[in-house]
């Protein structure tokens, strides 16, 4: 029997695996609707338009199957939830493969109310994926600290010791005589 966290995820998954279906067909139909309503001259498009947008759509049909794949809800005959999938919501990779489809479909739509310069914006996943590349690996290994460390050398600041708020209140008990902190004391 599923617990109430399973049939949440199982709910919102088949939610999500609805919504990339949707999303692998809506977004290609607006692109050609909006070409032939805002951009006639460039009907039939370009070898170079369609090539960029095949190109874009290859990566997006596979991360959208990954997704569809890994999310879909396991019932059995009876509707009785078997398995919920993975959490969709969750993050990590799962998030960037989202990040990634999103600024296509972005790409897409765009291209066809704006033309093919919006492809440009595709160029984000890339730049972003350098740009994690660099703070979690490369940057570590070839400076032999973390950002944050590298940081507070930098200011030559020591790292301040974290105190919480109940520390504190019984350290300014302590030094006002409180009879219950120097019982403890004693204890």
């Amino acid at each position: 029997m599923a617990n109430a966290s399973q049939k949440r995820i199982a709910s919102q998954n088949e939610k999500t695996v609805k919504t990339l279906q949707l999303g692998m067909i809506l977004p290609t139909l607006l692109h050609f609707l909006l070409r032939l309503l805002f951009r006639r001259s460039s009907l039939p498009p370009s070898k170079t338009s369609l090539a960029v947008y095949i190109l874009a759509y290859i990566p997006t049909f596979f991360l959208t199957r990954y997704l569809e794949n890994i999310g879909t809800v396991k019932r059995d005959a009876s509707g009785t939830l078997i398995s919920s999938g993975e959490d969709l919501a969750q993050g990590g990779i799962t998030e960037w493969c989202f990040d990634i489809i999103y600024v296509t479909w972005a790409c897409q739509i765009g291209s066809g109310a704006f033309g093919n310069k919006v492809w440009y914006l595709w160029l984000v996943i890339p730049a972003y994926g350098g740009f994690m590349l660099w703070t979690k690996f490369i940057s570590p290994m070839v400076l032999g600290r973390s950002s944050s460390g590298a940081a507070a050398a930098a200011d030559g600041a020591e790292p301040k010791e974290t105190v919480s708020k109940r520390q504190e209140k019984l350290k300014k008990r302590g030094e006002r005589g409180d009879p219950r902190i120097q019982q403890r004391a004693r204890q």
